[in-house]
């Protein structure tokens, strides 16, 4: 590592699609006044490709997917940073599979709990191959003025606050992601800000060590002084007060280790990190920061003299012209997102949908204004469910019935009617479920089993007009509109329909009629039967009858699907039917 690991042109491959912390990326990005987005692309495992929509400033851009690290490397060569959002579980796979693509030099481990011996052989490889490990357990870096790592640095008020969108003049080094956030805040105070910001993670096997960062830093020459925040256990200070002994570091570093509280307990205590406790006397906070001290380093008597051992330090380097303050830049402003203005109540914004019969904001869902737990325990069937989401209203308890009996009356009417052809046919022909069902679906109009509403309307309006049977129907027929369609069902069967539903009903005013004007067609002929869409349309006038049928028959429809790919012989052996071919012998061929 002998300089900087990042600039201004710096992309990166993020892992896992966690589209926050790539939001704020690409915010910093625009404040920055960067002209191309840090994120190249995004990988989640297992996709197949595709976008995800982000915003860089006011301009909304697509970041594409992919579902392997070889494949986002290979398509985006230039993107040298891997910023690794995997899970504990999985991080290590996956870093080291970024680690061996040629075009990555740098890798981010955002995961704590990775086992040490995984870390470990992580470390290996990437020292042998000259790549640079941050973490785990780390929130990442950040080059002011140029490009940040997910979360790091927090929300944009922070970031503008710490003066990171614009480089200053100080490198700093530290183990804990959520105290760099606030050494931000301080060297903001104390200098003209951060120049470049690492956290090395918080286990006890960092990928790189402070010293490493520290020794990159004196090769930068922008970098006029180095900070360091270290924490007791381990021994990586140790490095770099072995680097300034050698010469090796020879810009000024202004130092301090916590965890000088530790010798006030009478056992080892852990302190938060998993390498945040001390081993032994030379791995306690005060050996460290005596040596450091020793070594040539600024170490304040306790952390609150941390701002302003900084603040000397950076007002020597002014007063002896080694240091030029950087200037100030002015902030490009962020649009405000939607969901942030509506909540502060800035703007107003018309919905798209309405919905008067579902509302599902609460702990469970509710229809008609009627809870989930409120059906439940009170036994509802699905003929309440259908009057709440169908009529908006509790249907007494007599209608809720009838509709679960033409629920059933209808939900098949054999393999031979259109729906249930078309619905096996699309089966045989290898298709799924929902589109064996949308077959069947389509068929459903005036012809089959779409009448119901129009035999409530017509049936209702001939009798509330008081028109007699003779005048409904002639009536009818010079429209052109053929009534009580030639059937089978209710001639023979009339317990299905008008008998059983008189159990429901307290008034059958308009079946009454309907059974009159069916006596008059009988006398025309003995196919004239009103149907089961007649005795449902007659009983019920109130509309949605059609959506009736598709529901009941929905059922039917499935099950004949699943008849066909489940069909088994008398060995309960599957049998695959083959695609459906209409028989020649059933098709008149003519010119």
């Amino acid at each position: 590592m002998l300089g900087n690991l990042f600039s201004k042109e710096t992309q990166a491959i993020f892992y896992n699609a966690k589209l926050t912390p790539v939001q704020r990326m690409l915010d910093f990005d625009y404040i920055c006044g960067r002209t191309t987005a840090s994120v190249a692309c995004i990988i989640q495992p297992g996709s197949t490709g595709g976008f995800s929509k982000l915003f860089f400033g006011k301009t909304e851009i697509a970041i594409p997917f992919y579902g392997s690290i070889e494949e986002a490397a290979r398509k985006h060569q230039k993107a040298d940073v891997f910023i690794n959002y995997a899970s504990f579980r999985s991080a290590t796979d996956s870093s080291m599979e970024a680690l061996k693509q040629p075009t990555i030099r740098t890798v981010a481990i955002i995961a704590e709990g990775v086992p040490e011996r995984d870390t470990k052989e992580l470390i290996a490889y990437a020292r042998t191959h000259n790549k640079v490990i941050l973490g785990p357990a780390t929130v990442g870096g950040v080059q002011a003025g140029a490009f940040k790592i997910g979360d790091t640095a927090g929300s944009l008020d922070n970031i503008i606050a710490c003066k990171l969108h614009r480089p200053g003049s100080v490198g700093f080094v530290s183990k804990s992601g959520g105290m760099s956030n606030e050494m931000y805040n301080v060297l903001a105070r104390a200098t003209d800000g951060l120049f470049e910001g690492i956290a090395i993670g918080g286990d006890t096997f960092p990928g790189s060590t402070l010293s490493d960062h520290c020794l990159r830093y004196e090769n930068i020459p922008q970098i006029k002084m180095i900070v360091i925040l270290g924490e007791l256990g381990g021994r990586d200070e140790y490095g770099v007060v072995e680097a300034m002994k050698a010469g090796s570091i020879t810009k000024p570093v202004i130092a301090w280790v916590s965890g000088t509280c530790a010798t006030l307990f009478k056992s080892e205590v852990q302190f938060g990190h998993a390498g945040a406790r001390s081993g032994g006397e030379d791995e306690s906070a005060q050996a460290k920061n005596a040596a450091l001290q020793a070594a040539g380093a600024v170490v304040p008597e306790s952390f609150e003299g941390f701002e302003e051992s900084i603040r000397v330090t950076y007002q020597k380097l002014v007063a002896t012209g080694q240091l030029v303050p950087a200037a100030e830049v002015p902030v490009p402003p962020i649009p405000m997102d939607l969901a942030a203005a509506v909540a502060q109540g800035m703007v107003r914004v018309p919905t798209h949908i309405v919905s008067t019969i579902c509302d599902d904001r609460g702990e469970e869902p509710t229809y008609a204004g009627v809870s989930m737990s409120e059906l439940i325990e009170s036994s509802s069937g699905v003929g309440d469910v259908i009057s709440l989401l169908w009529f908006k209203r509790k249907l007494p308890k007599y209608a809720t019935q009838f509709i679960e009996m033409c629920i059933m009356m209808c939900a098949d009417h054999g393999p031979c009617v259109s729906g249930a052809h078309n619905a096996i046919v699309t089966a045989r022909a290898g298709k799924d479920i929902v589109s064996c069902l949308v077959s069947g679906l389509l068929t459903i109009g005036p012809r089959f089993g779409g009448a119901i509403d129009d035999a409530a309307r017509f049936f209702k309006d001939a009798c509330d007009k008081e028109l007699t049977p003779s005048e409904f129907v002639e009536g009818l027929k010079k429209k052109g509109i053929r009534f009580f369609p030639s059937t089978k069902y209710l001639n023979y069967a009339n317990p299905r329909g008008s008998v059983i539903t008189r159990l429901f009903f307290p008034s059958t005013k308009y079946l009454n009629y309907a059974e009159t004007v069916e006596e008059y067609t009988l006398q025309k002929s003995s196919n004239l039967v009103m149907n089961v869409d007649g005795c449902i349309g007659a009983l019920f006038l109130i509309g949605y009858l059609n959506a009736l049928f598709v529901v009941a028959r929905s059922i039917g429809l499935v099950g004949h699907a699943l008849d066909q790919k489940c069909m088994k012989d008398a060995d309960q052996k599957r049998m695959k039917e083959p695609l459906y071919r209409h028989p020649w012998d059933d098709v008149l061929y003519t010119n």
